[in-house]
């Protein structure tokens, strides 16, 4: 049989009979795109290759998972599929015209790749080309696309599906990703009135009603006005959108998200979010210079550089030339719209060695062992990830003008500098209501997030997140009887608290207040910023001072009394986190954030902070959990907290697992047994129960009268074979303990199943009687997002060692709430700081370390 012309060069040509006779062994392996099914024909699966790189990618035919180059010889190795769409685009200069004008080239006339276009080309001088072509593995033959008269129609159905089919991280859910926003109509020609409005950098409020949130300005006269019903939900009473009805200027940007690399556009007339690609000159007509710093490396002196005090000015370096970093580890992240705070965080992940060694350093074997879809692997994606940050594959310095100039004779090769998290975010933030969506987040919540994810998913014996776990050593005193509880939780983020009332300069302070209010009365432009300068001991001394304990019951006298508590490290952790709690809420319950300068240290010795534990003369609180009565029960039988619980199902936690794939009445099951605690703790109990007969039956939830008769006989919920509701004993084995250190610790503590809990954690000793299991729960409503973390025979594993560490890294936020704003990552490599700032990756001339919310302190070698 004839066939086609190899892969790696030729220009053989094939019958169409000779086309059709060469698939016909592969047609049962092609399918057609159907709805819902996800095609990745933008990325490859293990790395940040695309159509735009030098090798193309290559889309499977039958599982439509894109690989690049480097990768395909593995996934058809593991699968045995043969036949996949390589897809290539090439950028081409065009041809100059006899008049000296530049003539289109257009050697395809359709783009058919959903890609993003080169915003560094010049689109008056340079046009895509789209390439399809088919290849059979494994001899690469290939067959040049379109080719439909020869091709069989199933071939030709499958690939026109495939190249129309939208990008999967396109979703139909409104909380979701949104679709990519279009250049406005107006961008272009917007008409700006020269009435000499110049906009303040702060102080801003609605010029009709003097609201304060979600302000606009119209990019036509300047006026800020406050929204309603638009764009973020926000609240207001629509003045912005009254004045587009009476003046028909159609274009403005929210106040509070503009950044140097853009902000948020709204189109009255189009009535949607929009791009403005001509926002920087927009903004300058109004006095705000966005970009600032480009207009310094154009040429202005430090001399000539006024002070900067605004948050966004001095975190970013505004008004610094910065040196853009290229090369391994300086790698930049695209922002994908609010994306930051996984960029910032992700920058200072892979800056730890033990998690380079963990994922890129097992790399290989990662891809290797993946599953057969590895995008929806946490382990893959990590590796991926890891390597396209450290490798420096897409990080390169910009070309020689002359070999630029050499190169555009024939073909543009554009340079991959920096990658589009896009695949990651979308598998790390599956399930999870708030990181799936495209708002702003919490770079400390995410980062709890990413450890819980990295508990889960264990990828050697020595999990990487153990440089970041540590015992905290709880003191409880009872102020009455000055009896004493100890206990110890596992955490991974030392919280300090800002110490107000230390700062150091009081007096500007106030002052600074009255002008700003002179300022706002005579509607004045605000004075320059005085920032509250706080001492980091202060900070230090505010964590370590006893706080008071609201409701405190006491077990010495059986009855609620005063009790403070005081937090200790029972262990120092290899990598310390420092989270700076800048985020609160004002006296109406508004969000707000403590724009503060905290002294940090780059040496950091918290020695003096280390656990004692029970101390001579020192007399415990009896081990008794307060029992609860239920005011309508006729009996008055004592329920425990716990029980209570049970009483209701969480239907927002079952979703969450029905969307997942599991049958609705085994995941209400899991988050009735699981006490209602999350749908984290509610899966781990799917897993150890799906192989039960009745897991998908129907949930039989029994009534108090019978609790009480089979479960809870005259004290507690103790039954009179002594044996804890089996309910309890369920919630404490989905959590990994053994049923007999469960059905202990619910006896030991009179069935209280928060209490039990603790007995477990401080009773250590008696887990050696039990089997090792990965006990991982997830505790989103508490403030420190703690999570009881992997215990084995010997509890959790830590690497205790001395408190004495040393600053490589900060994360900063600049804006009013975690809901808004931008985050930034500086990080000190090879003896300096560096700024990675999404994709600008530049060496720092003035890093902020007294504006950073979260820092990363490594621990010094005793």
């Amino acid at each position: 049989m004839q066939r086609a012309a190899l892969f790696s060069g030729g220009d053989a040509q094939m019958a169409a009979g000779d086309l059709g006779e060469l698939l016909v062994p592969y047609m049962p392996t092609i399918r057609v795109p159907k709805s819902g099914d996800r095609v990745y024909k933008t990325e490859c699966a293990f790395s940040y290759d695309s159509p735009d790189s030098e090798g193309g990618l290559y889309v499977c035919m039958n599982t439509f998972l894109g690989f690049g180059r480097e990768h395909i010889e593995r996934h058809y190795r593991k699968t045995g599929q043969c036949v996949y769409l390589h897809l290539k685009r090439r950028v081409i200069e065009k041809v100059p015209g006899a008049s000296g004008g530049a003539l289109p080239k257009r050697r395809n006339a359709k783009l058919f790749l959903d890609l993003e276009t080169n915003g560094d080309l010049n689109n008056d001088d340079f046009e895509y080309e789209d390439e399809a072509k088919l290849i059979i593995f494994p001899d690469h033959y290939e067959i040049s696309l379109p080719n439909i008269e020869e091709l069989p129609a199933l071939v030709t159905i499958a690939c026109d599906a495939l190249l129309s089919a939208k990008s999967p991280y396109r979703k139909q859910d409104p909380d979701s990703w949104e679709e990519e926003l279009q250049a406005s109509k107006h961008a272009k020609t917007l008409v700006q009135l020269d009435n000499g409005v110049r906009i303040p950098p702060s102080g801003w409020k609605c010029s009709k009603c003097d609201l304060r949130e979600n302000l606009w300005l119209n990019l036509t006269d300047g006026s800020v006005l406050c929204g309603k019903w638009f764009f973020d939900g926000s609240g207001g009473n629509g003045h912005a959108v009254e004045h587009y009805k009476e003046t028909g200027y159609p274009l403005a940007v929210k106040l509070g998200t503009i950044t140097p690399d853009g902000a948020d556009v709204y189109s009255f007339d189009e009535e949607e979010p929009v791009l403005d690609p001509h926002i920087a000159k927009h903004l300058a007509h109004f006095g705000i210079d966005m970009l600032q710093m480009q207009v310094t490396e154009n040429g202005l002196t430090d001399n000539d550089i006024k002070p900067r005090v605004s948050e966004w000015e001095v975190i970013q370096e505004a008004g610094v030339k910065l040196k853009p970093m290229y090369g391994p580890g300086y790698t930049g992240m695209k922002n994908l719209g609010n994306s930051c705070y996984l960029n910032a965080v992700m920058q200072a992940i892979f800056s730890i060695p033990e998690f380079q060694r963990a994922y890129v350093g097992n790399l290989p074997r990662i891809f290797d062992y993946s599953p057969l879809d590895p995008t929806q692997d946490f382990n893959t994606q990590m590796a991926k990830l890891g390597h396209g940050l450290l490798s420096g594959q897409y990080s390169k310095p910009p070309m020689k003008s002359e070999l630029i100039e050499q190169v555009m004779k024939e073909e543009h090769k554009p340079q991959h500098n920096g990658i589009s998290p896009q695949m990651f975010k979308a598998f790390i933030s599956k399930g999870h209501a708030e990181f799936s969506s495209n708002r702003q987040q919490d770079a400390q919540e995410f980062l709890l997030h990413l450890i819980n994810l990295v508990e889960r998913n264990p990828v050697s014996s020595e999990n990487p997140s153990d440089v970041f776990r540590f015992l905290v050593e709880e003191r409880t005193q009872c102020c009455q009887s000055r009896k004493v509880r100890y206990t110890e939780r596992v955490d991974y983020i030392m919280q300090l608290p800002v110490a107000m009332e230390a700062a150091t300069n009081k007096d500007e302070l106030i002052a600074y207040e009255l002008k700003r209010r002179e300022a706002e009365a005579a509607r004045r432009p605000p004075p320059e910023l005085v920032r509250a300068k706080i001492p980091f001991s202060a900070c230090l001394q505010a964590f370590s001072e006893p706080n008071n304990v609201e409701d405190f019951w006491s077990s010495a006298l059986q009855a609620k009394s005063a009790g403070v508590k005081t937090s200790r490290f029972a262990s120092f952790p290899e990598y310390l986190v420092v989270q700076i709690k800048k985020f609160t809420f004002g006296l109406d319950w508004i969000p707000k954030k403590l724009d503060v300068s905290v002294d940090m240290p780059d040496i950091l010795d918290i020695n003096h902070l280390r656990a004692r534990g029970l101390q001579p003369g020192e007399e415990e609180l009896p081990d008794i959990a307060p029992p609860i009565v239920i005011p309508d029960d006729p009996k008055g039988i004592l329920l425990t907290t716990s029980l209570l619980i049970l009483s209701y199902i969480d239907e927002s936690s079952v979703m969450q697992l029905a969307e997942m794939g599991f049958p609705l009445e085994a995941c209400r099951k899991a988050v009735y047994y699981t006490g209602n605690l999350g749908a984290e703790v509610a899966f781990n109990w799917i897993i150890a129960h799906m192989e039960e007969p009745d897991f998908a039956e129907p949930l039989v939830v029994p009534a108090f009268g019978d609790v009480a008769s089979s479960g809870a006989a005259g004290l507690g919920a103790v039954g009179l074979d002594n044996q804890p509701p089996e309910e309890m004993v369920a919630i404490i084995i989905s959590m990994g303990f053994q049923r007999n250190l469960a059905i202990r610790a619910l006896k030991a503590t009179n069935t209280n199943l928060e209490r039990a809990l603790e007995w477990i954690f401080s009773h250590p000793e008696l887990e050696e009687e039990s089997e090792p299991a990965l006990a991982i729960m997830n505790t989103e409503n508490n403030a420190n997002a703690n999570i009881l973390a992997e215990a084995g025979s010997e509890g959790p594993r830590i690497k205790d060692g001395s408190g004495r560490y040393e600053l490589f890294g900060f994360i900063s936020h600049m804006g009013t709430s975690t809901m808004s704003g931008h985050y930034v990552c500086h990080l000190k490599k090879e003896g300096r700081w560096v700024i990675y700032n999404d994709l600008r990756v530049c060496a720092s001339e003035r890093p902020p370390k007294d504006l950073g919310y979260i820092y990363f302190y490594h621990r010094i070698p005793s």
